[in-house]
């Protein structure tokens, strides 16, 4: 996937920046206020490359929400317990109750990410993941859920550069780690499974949005308009 050279700034300084975050923040608010009121469930799903700022994303959409009205599930690699089922199982336990936003910090989508360029899954697998993943999302969306999904996408420079700062950063040393690195050296592996992923499970009921992180501010202010106008979209509210 290729990103724009440089692209003109969105917001010329720090305050414009969070006036717009502040605006985006309070209407995502009033939102989720009607979602509850009208017993829409709301699933958010966030992949991206290592640094790509799904953390720091997740944080402005969540910040000024109601917490009695969402959860957020970070993802990491299934137990011993959860091999033994079915590689959904664990994400089905968590999805949304009517009027409640459930926020996927990495998701089922590590079947034919992680799993398939690591060799977890062998190719049968991941390949038709695609399809399950599909009639399960299709499954959601018919039985009233918004499903909203975000690739954060970043250079491999600037991958490199928030790798480095990490290093030197005494309170983020703790995101950076040997599994990092690894998943690095196969970026080339990774960017031929995404787009895949993108071409087979992007949909008319659960598309995906492809968001320049680069600059993390236009990033989380992007995320928040987008999930407010397919709200918009999807919902006539009174």
């Amino acid at each position: 996937m290729t990103q724009s050279n440089n692209p003109k700034p969105r917001f010329e300084n720090k305050k414009q920046y969070k006036k717009a975050l502040k605006k985006c923040q309070l209407n995502l608010l009033q939102w989720q206020h009607d979602l509850y009121e009208l017993d829409v469930p709301v699933i958010l799903v966030f992949e991206g490359a290592d640094a790509a700022g799904k953390g720091g994303a997740i944080k402005r959409v969540i910040e000024r929400l109601d917490p009695r009205g969402y959860t957020v599930h970070g993802i990491a690699a299934p137990d011993e317990h959860e091999l033994k089922y079915h590689y959904m199982r664990r994400f089905w336990k968590n999805l949304p109750k009517k009027g409640q936003i459930t926020v996927f910090d990495r998701s089922w989508y590590g079947r034919v990410l992680v799993e398939r360029v690591e060799g977890f899954a062998t190719d049968e697998e991941w390949k038709r993941a695609y399809d399950e993943i599909n009639q399960i999302e299709k499954m959601l969306a018919q039985d009233g859920h918004i499903i909203i999904k975000f690739w954060l996408q970043i250079t491999k420079d600037e991958q490199l550069a928030r790798f480095e700062a990490r290093a030197k950063d005494p309170f983020k040393q703790w995101k950076l780690t040997d599994e990092d690195w690894r998943n690095r050296e196969k970026w080339d592996d990774y960017e031929e499974a995404v787009k895949e992923m993108i071409d087979n499970t992007s949909t008319d009921f659960a598309n995906w949005h492809i968001i320049d992180s680069n600059n993390k501010q236009e990033a989380r202010v992007s995320i928040i308009e987008k999930i407010i106008s397919t709200f918009q979209k999807k919902v006539q509210v009174e």
